[in-house]
């Protein structure tokens, strides 16, 4: 737990809004900042000198306090719990993924999105039979003892909150968590509200675009243990969904269908690559018996731990993270490699190639890709 939230939760909650606005900081880098000063507020703080080891010029913007408060402001004007890193509620499963939001919000039930669940993804433009079929499913495994966790969106996702109602559903929005998308779902969102949860990382009053649904996927994914895709075309967000789960490894599920329906296609190609073939609740429930026997995903290390250890011995020393610096920088190029692979052939420990791409990133020298992977930014008009 960072002693800031624990001492003041409200200001602890600003540093975190205020460390993810800040220039050039996103999820993953948000995190790794907290584990290693032991807190947002220490973090805003050493951002700056960070930023200009990495090279940067210019000074590093900082997300405004004023700008911050009026945004918590905001989303407790809704209702709305807010969820930092640091928080013992923050939700385990979604804390385990490499990134996670640094602020969440929920209405509703706060409790809900920490239980176990499953996600239920679709087509938007579902069949009559898809959309029994996951209604029925979505029933059935909320009588299991899983929430079902969904995207508000028309078709599948409609259907598996209509059947998990009783049993616990819980929306992931694309946008702010007041912006019903869409608007033909307005008295589903309100259920939700009343009787599930509505879960958003996005700021109170956003309405969604394209850009904002694969950022919304890796949170529907990341809180289940699992992802069933039911009817999915070949290039849908519901493929993108199951990628993120096999990301941060989860289980993936698909219903298959009729070769002659496009909408089946993208169940049948995930079913050909080994996702679980399922034509009922009982196959969902058989590969996760493990989970459900009170497992629990728990992130590693735990977010608002301690501050990591300094470097100790020679890596340590100045010069070395100079040299270190150089190294690293030769090592990258515009595609994407893998972190291991940079800390192998710069034969540096990964504490050390974790700083340098820190202060690197911080100056927008380093681009960060899923996988584990990083690259070098062809934007760095004001570092040298």
């Amino acid at each position: 737990m960072i002693s800031s939230l624990a001492e003041d939760p409200r200001a602890g909650r600003i540093a975190f809004l205020r460390l993810i606005r800040s220039e050039n900081v996103g999820p993953i880098t948000c995190r790794r900042l907290v584990a290693q000063f032991g807190g947002a507020a220490a973090a805003l703080e050493a951002l700056p000198e960070l930023a200009r080891k990495g090279g940067r010029r210019r000074p590093i913007r900082l997300c405004p306090r004023d700008e911050a408060e009026r945004a918590l402001d905001a989303l407790e004007a809704l209702g709305a719990r807010v969820l930092t890193l640091a928080d013992p509620d923050y939700p385990s499963a979604l804390a385990a993924i490499d990134d996670p939001p640094p602020v969440l919000s929920v209405l509703g039930d706060p409790a809900l999105p920490s239980r176990r669940s499953i996600a239920i993804v679709g087509a938007r433009n579902a069949s009559a039979n898809g959309r029994r079929f996951a209604k029925r499913l979505a029933a059935d495994l909320g009588r299991a003892g899983l929430v079902v966790t969904s995207g508000l969106a028309r078709g599948i996702d409609t259907a598996a909150h209509e059947g998990s109602l009783d049993s616990g559903s819980v929306a992931v929005l694309a946008g702010g968590p007041d912006v019903v998308y869409p608007r033909e779902n307005a008295a589903l969102y309100q259920e939700l509200r009343e009787r599930g949860a509505v879960v958003s990382e996005m700021p109170a009053g956003l309405v969604p675009q394209a850009r904002h649904f694969p950022r919304r996927n890796r949170l529907i994914s990341g809180l289940s243990l699992g992802v069933l895709v039911v009817e999915a075309a070949p290039r849908s967000g519901s493929l993108i969904t199951a990628r993120l789960a096999l990301e941060q490894g989860r289980e993936v599920f698909a219903v298959p269908g009729s070769p002659l329906d496009p909408r089946a296609r993208g169940c049948n190609h995930l079913i050909r690559q080994g996702a679980v073939l399922t034509e009922s609740a009982e196959d969902v429930l058989e590969v996760l018996g493990g989970f459900l026997a009170e497992r629990r995903i728990r992130p590693d290390p735990p977010p608002g731990a301690a501050p990591e250890a300094p470097e100790s011995g020679p890596e340590g020393a100045p010069d070395a993270a100079s040299e270190a610096r150089v190294i690293v920088k030769q090592l990258l190029g515009p595609s994407p490699v893998l972190l291991d692979e940079v800390a192998r052939q710069a034969q540096l420990s990964a504490a050390m190639v974790n700083r340098v791409l820190l202060e690197l990133e911080l100056a927008g020298r380093v681009v960060r890709h899923p996988g584990n992977r990083v690259s070098l930014s062809m934007d760095g008009d004001d570092t040298g």
